[in-house]
């Protein structure tokens, strides 16, 4: 099979400064105060993903899974190792992001698109399916900034689902909005699979990792400590839906991240 996505070794780090000015800073420095602080959030993480594959990238809050998907789309670089990717990338790995607030929906499809790699033609050719698919109504002309978290989220998924892409990323897609809107998505990332597309979807929700997923990759304080099984690796979290009083239902659809 072909290789879609390879993580080699792969370490980031972030640097925390407690301090905002350089007075404060200097005054800091003079009572030999600490200024700053290194934070590893990812440390000598390694998988391969083939071609077709669809994974879900789970683990408590603060494990690094956004990191990851950062590193893979791009949007960041790892201080040690490579990550390789074959293909155009696409999805929604934060809630608006690329949206310019004061232009209307309408304009920001076309940035959101062009920024994923859409030429204008192909944004003109899948318009009307975008806007159907976000069913935001009158507020398509409404400047992004009088938008909801939720609307933000539906636009912003409906551009990234139409793109013609190779690997399909969803970070925080279904953290907002409502149970039909969270069941579209479900079932259009289920076709993004049956088309032989890579699929990489966090979430903590373990109904919707068994149902998306055939594999589980868990992330401990930034290294992989499980990749295997998806029920394996529910249970390594001990996620386990069929615990009592914890069956999956309609809000398993969602993506708390």
């Amino acid at each position: 099979m072909t290789e879609s996505i390879v993580v080699d070794n792969v370490t980031k780090n972030f640097t925390m400064r407690y301090h905002r000015t350089l007075k404060q800073m200097a005054v800091a420095s003079v009572r030999g105060q600490q200024i700053s602080d290194t934070f590893r959030a990812l440390d000598g993480v390694s998988f391969t993903v083939e071609q077709g594959e669809s994974i879900g990238l789970m683990g408590l809050n603060g494990s690094g899974k956004s990191t990851l998907l950062k590193l893979i789309n791009g949007v960041m670089r790892p201080d040690a190792g490579q990550v390789l990717t074959r293909g155009r990338i696409a999805g929604l790995i934060a809630t608006g992001a690329g949206f310019h607030q004061q232009l209307s929906g309408r304009d920001n499809i076309y940035l959101n698109a062009a920024i994923l790699g859409m030429t204008e033609a192909e944004t003109r050719r899948k318009f009307d399916d975008i806007v159907e698919f976000a069913d935001i109504g009158r507020f398509l002309d409404t400047p992004v900034a009088a938008y909801s978290s939720g609307m933000s989220a539906r636009l912003g998924f409906a551009v990234a689902i139409h793109v013609d892409s190779h690997i399909f990323l969803a970070d925080e897609v279904l953290a907002v909005g409502d149970r039909p809107f969270k069941r579209k998505c479900m079932e259009r990332m289920q076709q993004i699979r049956k088309e032989g597309r890579t699929l990489f979807y966090v979430s903590h929700a373990p109904g919707s990792v068994r149902k998306m997923c055939d594999r589980v990759i868990v992330l401990e304080k930034g290294r992989v400590g499980f990749d295997g099984g998806v029920n394996e690796g529910i249970q390594y979290l001990k996620y386990d839906a069929d615990a009592p009083g914890d069956e999956p239902n309609d809000d398993d659809l969602g993506a708390d991240i």
